[in-house]
């Protein structure tokens, strides 16, 4: 029987010169150009 192995987030990879990889970031300084989610509307009748 073969076993399933979960896949498990790792640490993020570096770029090649040996930096941190930063794309997956948002930081403070950037914030303001990534918008908060809009709040989701039901429309009438649906359920939740």
């Amino acid at each position: 029987m073969e076993k399933i192995k979960a896949i498990k987030p790792g640490p993020k990879p570096n770029k090649p010169d040996g930096t941190p990889d930063r794309r997956r970031r948002v930081t403070p300084e950037v914030k303001p150009k990534h918008p908060d989610l809009k709040p989701h509307k039901h429309k009438p009748g649906d359920s939740k």
